[in-house]
């Protein structure tokens, strides 16, 4: 099988808008990384034999067409953000497998939140976005079709989930990079679920009030006292929010141009490979999610 270039981002290309949009991204984030970017489209259709030469090749032109076209929006999206090595591939396999075994061999696979391939039953994300949301090796950054122009928002922070899970550590070393490549602060949140915390805010003379929510703030930060020694030009704001991750997660990304989560957190279902935190925002949040997926 074809190899990408090594540490290369990998996006798969179909002639959708909403694979365009995911390459003016990952295009974007290659040049600021300085990495190779991987173009890369999959029919799981081979042409047959019977197919008159004439057939094959207005079929193979069509879809060189659409990898190339892939490859002018990539460069002109990167003008300006730096140098771009674009390495482009055609291949006759099954879309869903083959990018989920690529995904072991690159630094992240960029998607759009919905191609040619329709809807899944998961909420609305298309169906090889969400196979690799679900089972890829690496980080998956999930592009919604109507953010795809990051210009107006390149000075907003990068906000990341904090639950003091693993998976949200690496959420935390994902979200610190890609805020220190792009020169911006760094949002840490942390959604307070406590059973006692009624839905209404406490009074602040609640003494258990107060106790908890020192606690809450000083093991938070404790969590990220390690990351301000190996990013001290990021800027680390602590917010603490009361009630559903998922709902504090959404509201605070209008303020943000990225959000990285967890492929799963800290919560009774350990053993799913993309918690409801995880799967809510990458569905609702309409700035670029990164799933800080692992090997």
């Amino acid at each position: 099988m074809w190899q990408p270039p090594r540490g290369a981002i990998l996006v798969c290309v179909d002639g959708s808008a909403a694979a365009l949009g995911a390459v003016r991204w990952a295009a974007r984030d290659a040049a600021l990384r300085n990495a190779p970017l991987a173009l890369v489209h999959l029919s799981d259709a081979p042409l047959p034999e019977w197919l008159a030469a004439g057939g094959r090749q207005r079929q193979g032109d069509r879809t060189h067409d659409v990898i190339d076209a892939a490859a002018r929006v990539a460069e002109a999206s990167a003008d300006g953000y730096g140098p771009l090595q674009i390495d482009t591939k055609v291949l006759n396999s099954a879309p869903i497998p083959t990018l989920v075994d690529l995904s072991a061999q690159v630094e992240m696979v960029v998607v759009g939140y919905r191609g040619h391939g329709g809807v899944s039953a998961r909420g609305g994300l298309g169906s090889v976005s969400s196979a690799l949301v679900y089972h890829a090796h690496c980080p998956v950054a999930v592009v919604h079709d109507d953010q795809t122009n990051i210009g107006n928002v390149a000075r907003a922070p990068v906000l990341v989930g904090i639950d003091g899970s693993p998976a949200s550590e690496a959420a935390t070393a994902i979200a610190l990079a890609a805020a220190a490549r792009r020169g911006v602060g760094l949002i840490a949140l942390h959604a307070w679920t406590e059973p006692w915390v009624s839905s209404s805010r406490p009074s602040f003379q609640d003494s258990k009030w107060d106790a908890q929510l020192s606690e809450e703030e000083e093991s938070l930060a404790e969590r990220l006292a390690g990351w301000h020694e190996r990013y001290p030009d990021v800027p680390i704001t602590r917010t603490i929010e009361i009630g559903d991750p998922a709902r504090c997660l959404i509201e605070a990304s209008k303020r943000a141009q990225l959000l990285v989560v967890g492929s799963h957190g800290c919560s009774r279902l350990r053993g799913t490979l993309l918690g409801s935190v995880g799967a809510a925002a990458v569905n609702k949040a309409k700035v670029p999610v990164i799933v800080a997926r692992q090997p």
